[in-house]
């Protein structure tokens, strides 16, 4: 008896929790969004510097692709230096830029080492 007590006393309180949050909300009226200072400065351009660095990183990525020498840190370094471009960071850029550079030369340096067999 004393189980089923509890099971009725745990239903009413569900059913009342379930009852409570059927009010209607008012909904607000939109407002209209606030003006930042961030949106309102003009943004920032890439410097040149940084333009060469990404232009001769995606050459030096293509380049690797087509010798099936790429690094897959060299895509990811030149990805990371694309999403910085787009948010006009130069610094950022200039190093992803170089370090996909890098990977990728390494990566077509490596296909002239010599093939090593483990036994003959």
């Amino acid at each position: 008896m004393h189980k089923i007590m509890i099971a009725l006393a745990g239903a009413g309180l569900l059913a009342l929790a379930g009852c409570a949050s059927t009010t209607p909300v008012k909904a607000e009226a939109p407002q209209a969004p606030a003006k930042t200072e961030a949106a309102a400065a003009p943004k920032a351009q890439l410097t040149e510097e940084a333009k060469q660095a990404l232009a001769k990183a995606e050459a030096d990525v293509k380049s690797a692709q087509a010798k099936k020498a790429l690094w897959t840190n060299a895509q990811d370094a030149l990805k990371k230096a694309k999403a910085a471009a787009e948010a006009n960071d130069s610094t950022a850029v200039i190093k992803h830029a170089k370090e996909a550079s890098e990977f990728a030369q390494l990566g077509i340096a490596q296909t002239q080492y010599p093939v090593t067999t483990i036994s003959k």
